[in-house]
């Protein structure tokens, strides 16, 4: 049996991850989306349905591929019974932090290189997609 488990207290280092469980740096408006939709037992499809947008437009919401307008963050505030500040920061009335022991230090510092390499991929590809088409834009202009 851990300190922890013998004392029934966390290590300082669990109750900063515990404190950062939806702070900018380790949630994005998509994993808060898709969390507060389970948290109140919501299909993909059952929400996308109730707010009149495609299956598809939900997925990439929750995948920060886009991102709704404010109508419709609005509607998801209320449905997700979040508020709207939560929504888009994390900060204010949302989802209640898990449990203490729920999850390890280890596993919040694990999730937070995940989401950083998710947002730097993203990033990355936008950049690619830039640089290709200023290549292309190029190789028309000089017919070579």
């Amino acid at each position: 049996m851990s300190d922890e488990q013998q004392t029934g207290t966390r290590s300082d280092a669990q109750g900063d991850a515990d404190a950062r469980w939806y702070s900018n740096e380790t949630a994005t408006f998509g994993d808060r989306l898709a969390d507060a939709r389970a948290a109140v037992g919501m299909s993909q499809e059952e929400l996308a349905r109730r707010l009149g947008v495609k299956l598809r437009t939900l997925d990439n919401w929750e995948n920060d591929l886009s991102e709704p307008r404010a109508n419709r963050l609005s509607m998801l505030s209320g449905l997700l019974n979040v508020s709207f500040r939560w929504l888009l920061t994390g900060e204010g009335e949302g989802l209640t932090p898990p449990e203490p022991g729920g999850v390890s230090a280890q596993s919040h510092a694990l999730l937070a290189d995940l989401r950083q390499l998710r947002s730097d991929m993203l990033r990355l590809t936008d950049r690619l997609g830039h640089i290709e088409k200023q290549l292309k834009t190029s190789i028309t202009e000089t017919g070579t």
